[in-house]
């Protein structure tokens, strides 16, 4: 076998530098340029970059928000196992209701999916909440439904569903309301918890790396 890199800080710092090399930044606003670096380092694809789509402030108001500890609120375990506890500084509570035991009970009154499902119980949460959804579509409708119910807003929809139904009709209906929630997206089917999850940490402390 052939000598490989060890060294995990040496890893991280080399991979930076040829995220950097490859990164296309041009258009993008100051503080989103460390989040799209985390993305294309979590997929490994620099041409995501095209695809990323944010409303206007929207790092900002979520490293704002993360910084105050609000919640950080995921669809799936997932997403909720790729946001980096240690970034979190302000004591941030990282939620998933998809585990809950009364959810299919839930999915099955309302005749809708378990991701779907869980987000009705993300109510008592929202405002002000990083909402990360990284798998389900579903669970990002569901989101939009509520939001004109009248739920409270969060103070970022990180919207990263993946797949090929609903995932990029569910990405255009929160792109479509204008940044009423702010959001960053990855339009089309691309998506999954890795980039949602990049997306939080990104936002949580400031890339040094």
């Amino acid at each position: 076998m052939s000598e490989y890199l060890r060294d995990p800080e040496a890893i991280t710092r080399l991979s930076f530098e040829r995220v950097r090399a490859v990164a296309d930044l041009d258009g993008l606003p100051a503080d989103m340029e460390p989040v799209a670096l985390r993305m294309i380092h979590a997929c490994g694809m620099a041409d995501v970059i095209a695809q990323i789509a944010h409303s206007a402030g929207a790092a900002t108001a979520g490293r704002r928000a993360l910084a105050r500890g609000a919640p950080v609120i995921c669809d799936g375990e997932m997403t909720r196992a790729g946001v980096t506890a240690s970034r979190l500084s302000a004591g941030n509570r990282v939620i998933c209701t998809i585990a809950a035991p009364e959810l299919g009970d839930r999915a099955r009154a309302g005749a809708t999916t378990r991701s779907a499902a869980a987000v009705d119980m993300w109510r008592p949460d929202l405002s002000g909440a990083v909402v990360a959804i990284g798998t389900a579509p579903t669970a990002l409708f569901r989101l939009l439904e509520l939001l004109d119910e009248g739920a409270p807003a969060p103070a970022l929809v990180v919207a990263m569903p993946v797949g090929f139904v609903g995932a990029a009709e569910s990405k255009d209906a929160l792109i479509a309301r204008g940044g009423a929630p702010p959001y960053i997206a990855v339009r089309g089917r691309r998506g999954g918890s890795a980039l949602a999850a990049a997306v939080v940490n990104a936002l949580a402390r400031e890339d040094r790396a």
